[in-house]
């Protein structure tokens, strides 16, 4: 929405496919992202059809798919090369490993996701400096926080409070369409692009999105009507910010510092 690109015709590079790129992967490909647009890297190099061990592997059955679906130009190098004339960066790999002029060679009003925690691939101030529009990191005191930690109340009362059985991808990706339109509803810009941890409306909002997809699923053990689980949902998440604030105010937990490094 800020820079006026489309999921469908965006160039992404994802650096790092381990646990956390693997399943943004396929729920990147679920919302539309076309596959023949992404190149993803990691320790090993950029992925494609010569990377044989992940064939041989069957641990590594979702990489091996990356390898078949993605980069069907056989563009090979490591980091680099994956991100000349991306418009997306989405990386979960390690401090450091992006350097600043790499972003410079990404397609204009380029996307930087720097999600290592807690020195991300490329620190914010560098990224921009470098030409990046939109830059994201896991933390929260910088802007734009990507972290699962800003999913995980709604997504798991939403379980919960209508007995799924399983999460799948389809409640996450619920979740997470439910997650943007809260930052759509009260505007985003380049350095607030997506709801914060104590904008608390939100966690209720995704827990009725999950319920309600694992309902349509056939996944849940009781029914419950959206007004159901989001009263439900705040009941639960009002007494445990609750019994934060007594814990906080008589001593027992430590405040965290306002802004950690």
């Amino acid at each position: 929405t800020v820079v006026g690109k489309e999921m469908s015709r965006v160039r992404i590079a994802m650096i790092g496919m381990g646990a956390a790129n693997v399943p943004t992967y396929r729920f990147l490909t679920a919302s539309g992202a076309d596959p023949s647009c992404i190149i993803a890297c990691d320790a090993g190099g950029i992925l494609g059809p010569h990377r044989l061990e992940y064939e041989r592997d069957p641990a590594f059955a979702e990489q091996w798919k990356v390898c078949l679906e993605s980069n069907p130009a056989g563009v090979r190098g490591g980091i680099e090369e994956a991100l000349r004339g991306a418009d997306v960066c989405v990386a979960f790999s390690a401090g450091g490993v992006i350097k600043p002029e790499w972003v410079k060679g990404m397609a204009p009003d380029a996307i930087v996701f720097a999600c290592a925690n807690p020195i991300p691939e490329i620190w914010p101030w560098e990224a921009k400096e470098a030409g990046a529009r939109i830059v994201a990191t896991g933390r929260s005191d910088f802007p734009n926080q990507v972290n699962n930690s800003l999913v995980f109340p709604g997504i798991f009362r939403g379980v919960i409070d209508v007995r799924a059985r399983a999460i799948t991808d389809e409640m996450a990706i619920a979740a997470a369409r439910e997650l943007a339109l809260c930052a759509r509803e009260r505007g985003i810009h380049e350095e607030n692009i997506l709801p914060t941890m104590v904008e608390w409306q939100v966690p209720m909002r995704l827990a009725v999105a999950t319920a309600t997809k694992a309902q349509e699923q056939g996944l849940a053990g009781v029914k419950r009507t959206a007004d159901q689980i989001h009263i439900l949902a705040e009941s639960k998440i009002r007494s445990a910010h609750d019994a934060m604030r007594v814990l906080l105010k008589e001593g027992l937990i430590v405040s965290p510092p306002v802004n950690p490094t």
